[in-house]
C-alpha cells in the first residue's frame, strides 16, 4: 500500500522508501510505521524540521502493554530514517542500538492434534451469511488448511493470485515473500482436490477474479481480518487449557515445521540432510531460521528423546537469541 506523508519529514521519508524499493525491498510494514511516525510528528512537533533527540526518544518510549519486540519493530524504521538523513548530509538523531535492548524470541504455540481437529471442525461449520462477503464460507476452510498444510505465512496465502495456483500439477507460486524472493510450494493430493472444488465454486461467484481468496469486492482481504477469523473460530472450540502462549495465526506455520521434523524423526531420516529442504520450502533466508524449530521437537514430541541423543547432540544448536 502506498501511504501519503504530509509532515515536515515527508521528503526524507519518501526518499528512504524510494531508496529501499530501488534495491528490491518492498518496505511495506516499515512504510506503515513511518506513516504513524509522520502523524506523531504533526501532532506533537508540528514546527520541528530537525529529527532531534527529543523527538526520537519520545517515539522510542515504551507504550503501555507494548511488547519489547513490538517496540523494536516501531523503532527500527525511525533509526533507518535517521541514517538516511545523515547519509545525505541532514542532521538527525540516531536512536542508540541499546534501545529497547535484546529482542525476546517468541515461543510459539504448537497445536496438538486435538486442537487442530477442533479448530477445523469449527471452520467447516462456517455458514453463508447475508452480512458477510458472498464467498466467505468457502474461503475460510480452505485458507486455514493452506496455512497449516503448506506452512504458509498468512500474507502469502492472502495475496495469492488465481494465476499463482496451478490446479493441474498442484503447485503454488509464492511471489516476493519475506526477503523479496519467489518460491514454489507443492500441494498434497487431498489439498489439491479441495482447492479444485473451491476454485470452481468461487469462480461462479467471482468470474474472472484476480485474487484466489477474494473479498466482497473481488480483491484481497486485509491482514486484520485473518486474525479476526482465527479468533472467532478458535473461541468456538471452547479450548481453554493450553500449554504455553495463546495460539496465533502464525502458529499454524510453526506447527507445520515442528510436526514435519517429528515425522522425519519417526522415519529415521537424517535431519542434517533434510533440514535444508524444509528451509527452502518455508522460504527462510537462512538455515538458522529453520534450526530454531529443532528446539521444539524434544519439548513437544517425546519420541525425539528416545533417539540416540549423543548422535544428535551436535545437530541441535544452542539458543543464542539476541547475542
Amino acid at each position: 500500500m502506498k501511504y501519503v506523508y504530509s509532515g515536515n519529514f515527508k521528503f526524507y521519508i519518501e526518499g528512504l522508501i524510494e531508496q529501499k524499493n530501488s534495491i528490491g525491498y518492498p518496505y511495506d510494514s516499515s512504510s506503515r510505521i513511518l506513516k504513524t511516525f509522520d502523524i506523531f510528528c504533526i501532532h506533537n512537533y508540528p514546527d520541528e524540521t530537525i529529527l532531534t533527540q527529543e523527538i526520537a526518544l519520545h517515539w522510542a518510549e515504551k507504550r503501555m502493554d507494548e511488547h519489547p519486540n513490538g517496540l523494536l519493530r516501531r523503532i527500527t524504521p525511525i533509526r533507518q530514517l535517521a541514517k538516511y538523513m545523515n547519509s545525505i548530509g541532514v542532521e538527525a538523531y540516531l536512536i542508540p542500538t541499546g534501545i529497547p535492548g535484546k529482542q525476546i524470541r517468541y515461543v510459539p504455540h504448537i497445536f496438538t492434534d486435538q486442537e487442530l481437529h477442533a479448530f477445523f471442525a469449527e471452520v467447516d461449520r462456517c455458514a453463508v451469511s447475508p452480512y458477510s462477503p458472498p464467498a466467505r464460507h468457502l474461503i475460510i476452510p480452505v485458507f486455514f488448511r493452506l496455512l497449516y498444510c503448506c506452512g504458509l505465512r498468512s500474507s502469502e496465502a492472502r495475496l495469492l493470485k488465481v494465476e499463482d495456483v496451478d490446479l493441474e500439477i498442484g503447485q503454488l507460486i509464492i511471489r516476493q515473500s519475506k526477503g523479496n524472493k519467489d518460491r514454489k510450494v507443492m500441494l498434497s493430493e487431498e489439498l489439491l482436490a479441495l482447492c479444485r472444488i473451491y476454485h470452481a465454486k468461487v469462480s461462479r461467484i467471482f468470474p474472472g477474479r484476480t485474487a484466489f481468496f477474494p473479498n466482497q469486492w473481488g480483491k484481497y482481504y486485509h491482514d486484520g481480518i485473518i486474525d479476526y477469523w482465527f479468533h472467532l473460530f478458535w473461541d468456538k472450540t471452547g479450548i481453554a487449557n493450553i500449554s504455553g502462549n495463546p495460539p496465533r495465526v502464525h502458529d499454524f506455520r510453526h506447527s507445520f515445521a515442528v510436526k514435519r521434523l517429528n515425522l522425519w524423526v519417526q522415519e529415521g531420516k537424517d535431519l542434517n540432510a533434510y533440514l535444508p529442504y524444509l528451509s527452502m520450502y518455508l522460504g527462510h533466508a537462512h538455515l538458522t531460521e529453520t534450526d530454531y524449530y529443532l528446539h521444539f521437537v524434544p519439548e513437544f514430541f517425546p519420541l525425539f528423546k528416545e533417539k540416540n541423543l549423543a548422535k544428535s547432540a551436535n545437530l541441535i544448536p544452542e539458543a543464542n537469541y539476541g547475542k
